[in-house]
């Protein structure tokens, strides 16, 4: 698969404070990439490198396997790394043609590009009219000007209510189903789970994890479980080594694994040791839950909106 990014071993300081430290991960062609971590641990200030807008201190990074140099790069890139800065008596189509003028692209796409993320309607109304939503979707309109190979987003849903937040979720989906690969930094869970197949958790600068989300920790799930004779359920699930933990709140067990288990094959074993179940259902741990386990950090420092 091809490499769109190469981070390698990147460390940035702002005087004493480290910002971002040893840091290495790649990009590959079609994916979505969250970059994930509370505030201060260096997302953007990642981002900012790779983009030419702050000096790395150490380490180094490639686009498109080396293959062309960084400003010949960014014209393949596209970007929002900042709040969306247009002029605020101009139409959308005058900014965007605005916008084109400055990349040199033809402007043969702009309605295309606003339709996509649900703006044609509104193309001839002043930007000062847009709600903020409107003005995230019309910067992410106007960073698809280029056709870019990947677009990178910085918090796309900071300060968005519920809708706007939803909406813009879509359109990312929506980018990422037309093959461009999409890099986007977020400090929320939730929106990495729901648009995330690759994340990178960093936590004060550091690098936790990268790879797909659904294998975090090469996470195998967890059973609810459920039985008259509970005493002697947990004392069965204690001694047997698919699991890793065991916990038990108002009558419902919940066993987490450590290794592959289907629930019939453990509905059988439990039979044969005479213990009878009402209740048997397996689950896919969260991405918060899996987080959670690897930061070891305190569920109320989780904003998972």
């Amino acid at each position: 698969m091809e490499t769109i990014l190469s981070v390698n071993h990147l460390t940035k300081k702002f005087g004493h404070l480290t910002a971002v430290k040893n840091l290495s991960f790649s990009i590959e062609k079609g994916n979505v990439y969250g970059i994930l971590g509370p505030n201060g641990s260096g997302k953007s200030t990642t981002l900012g490198i790779v983009l030419n807008v702050v000096n790395k201190t150490a380490g180094s990074f490639d686009w498109f396997n080396g293959s062309v140099s960084t400003h010949d790069a960014l014209k393949r890139v596209g970007a929002i790394i900042e709040r969306p800065n247009f002029y605020p008596y101009m139409t959308a189509v005058q900014n965007l043609k605005l916008v084109c003028k400055i990349k040199n692209v033809g402007t043969e796409k702009i309605e295309e590009k606003l339709e996509l993320v649900g703006l044609l309607d509104r193309k001839n109304s002043k930007f000062r009219t847009y709600s903020l939503g409107m003005k995230q979707r019309l910067a992410i309109a106007s960073a698809l000007l280029n056709d870019p190979e990947i677009l990178i987003l910085d918090e796309p849903t900071n300060g968005l209510d519920p809708q706007g937040i939803h909406q813009i979720r879509v359109i990312i989906k929506e980018i990422a189903a037309q093959g461009t690969t999409i890099l986007l930094a977020s400090h929320l869970l939730d929106e990495v789970e729901k648009v995330c197949s690759h994340v990178v958790i960093l936590r004060k600068g550091e690098k936790l994890y990268a790879g797909p989300v659904d294998g975090m920790l090469g996470s195998h799930g967890y059973f609810e479980l459920k039985s008259k004779d509970l005493k002697t359920l947990v004392e069965h699930l204690k001694q047997d080594s698919h699991f890793r933990s065991i916990k038990e709140e108002n009558g419902l067990i919940t066993a987490f694994l450590s290794e592959d288990l289907d629930a019939e094959e453990l509905n059988r074993e439990l039979i044969k040791n005479g213990i009878t179940l009402s209740h048997l259902v397996k689950r896919k741990e969260s991405l918060e839950e899996q987080f959670l386990t690897l930061t070891k950090t305190s569920p109320e420092l989780i904003n998972a909106n």
